[in-house]
């Protein structure tokens, strides 16, 4: 039997809701194309007075021609995007920095950031 002491529910640590990001980053790589390469994800939480949400780094990488015009096709769409995730708001899309490099290929890096907040 289970000795250790009880704690209270006062004391316990709610729940935390589950997060959005694997249905964001599926949406954000929809909108990229299929040549988008997730390079990095990074999500943290995000309060303010009255919302609760998690804001989310997203570096992509598109390498070739084609897949760098996704790419920029992508810059263009993604702070206007209507993102439909379930219970979350996607308050702030913007792309953060944009590396080009032309040789030996051409090659896209895109960095974005997102503030999802909780919906209702």
């Amino acid at each position: 039997m289970d000795q250790s002491p009880l704690i209270p529910a006062a004391g316990r640590r709610e729940r935390r809701q589950r997060q959005p990001w694997a249905r964001l980053l599926q949406a954000i790589l929809d909108l990229a194309g299929p040549d988008a390469e997730l390079i990095r994800h990074i999500e943290r939480d995000w309060v303010s007075a009255t919302f609760t949400g998690s804001r989310h780094a997203i570096t992509l990488r598109f390498t070739g021609g084609a897949a760098a015009a996704c790419g920029e096709q992508f810059i263009i769409a993604l702070p206007d995007h209507g993102f439909e995730l379930p219970r979350w708001l996607v308050a702030d899309a913007t792309i953060t920095a944009v590396e080009d490099n032309r040789l030996p290929v051409r090659t896209l890096v895109v960095e974005a950031q997102l503030l999802v907040l909780e919906d209702g």
